[in-house]
């Protein structure tokens, strides 16, 4: 599964401002809201709820916040990229800096969890981790984000 057929353009944020995990949510609830046409309210309790069963960040900065909704019509990504790293309880402590979210349909179970490992599996790329880092604009962050062969470091 390519994470191109997860994001779009309009879903990446490029130098998000935010002051700390729950602000950041609510910021990609709103922008999940204007991708599929869920309730904001709804995406935004989603994620929350999943966060504290247990912080979504997998270290190194890097958070992967996700859920199931009702309603919602098949997998979807966003991503964004903070000016400035927030405390998200990662499991090494570190602050978060990129975010992806996934949201899933209700009952979407081996597909979720297939497009959660390909997430995972992109952010242990050094190279592209460190390529998103040094990208401020949304566009080459999404062809960071979908091109088929990892980036090397800049």
């Amino acid at each position: 599964m390519a994470l191109s057929t997860l994001l779009t353009p309009d879903s990446v944020l490029a130098g998000l401002k935010v002051n700390g995990k729950k602000q950041l949510l609510q910021e990609v609830a709103e922008l999940a809201a204007r991708q599929t046409g869920i309730s904001e309210r709804v995406v935004f309790d989603t994620l929350l709820q999943r966060e504290r069963l247990g912080s979504t960040g997998i270290g190194q900065g890097i958070a992967i916040p996700h859920g199931a909704i009702t309603g919602l019509s098949a997998l979807t990504g966003l991503f964004a990229r903070l000016t400035k790293p927030i405390d998200f309880e990662a499991m090494d402590g570190e602050p978060v800096d990129l975010v992806f979210v996934l949201l899933a349909p209700e009952g979407a179970g081996a597909d979720h969890l297939q497009a959660l490992a390909r997430v995972a599996r992109f952010f242990r790329n050094p190279g592209a981790v460190q390529t998103l880092r040094q990208t401020d604009e949304a566009a080459a962050i999404y062809a960071v984000l979908t091109t088929a062969n990892a980036p090397r470091a800049a």
